[in-house]
């Protein structure tokens, strides 16, 4: 595996974004790597990073940044530079896609370094209507 010394994680603080985030901290953590924490905000956003303490565990630090969040995730990237980004997707195809458009791809297509991204799982009511039901028979 190549080294791992800075990842970067850019959050929305969206749901979508936990499981990426739980990667990003276990990641750093084992590769005894730099955690970089970005959000990238209209102006005037107020942040609160309490739900991200769990970052004591390995180095990081948190930034914000405002303009356009695949830009400046691109910026950020090479900037410091960073040989990993981890982020959260949500999953969006066809229409969706086309209307909002996806960051994680802009981002998968012009990284510096290897991209890794972490789709939502599904909600267990949804994953359980998915498996197949057994009848018994009276």
């Amino acid at each position: 595996m190549f080294p791992v010394r800075t990842i970067l994680y850019p959050t929305d603080f969206s749901v979508c974004s936990q499981p990426a985030l739980d990667l990003a901290f276990a990641l750093a953590r084992d590769c005894h790597a730099r955690l970089i924490v970005l959000h990238v905000a209209e102006p005037a956003l107020v942040v609160d990073y309490g739900d991200f303490e769990e970052a004591a565990d390995c180095n990081s630090e948190f930034r914000l940044e405002e303009g356009d969040p695949a830009e400046k995730i691109l910026h950020v990237a090479q900037e410091v530079p960073c040989d990993l980004i981890v982020m959260g997707t949500h999953g969006r195809t066809g229409l969706g896609r086309l209307l909002m458009g996806s960051v994680a791809e802009k981002v998968l297509r012009r990284a510096p370094c290897p991209v890794l991204t972490v789709k939502t799982p599904l909600p267990e009511t949804a994953s359980a209507a998915n498996q197949p039901t057994q009848s018994v028979n009276a």
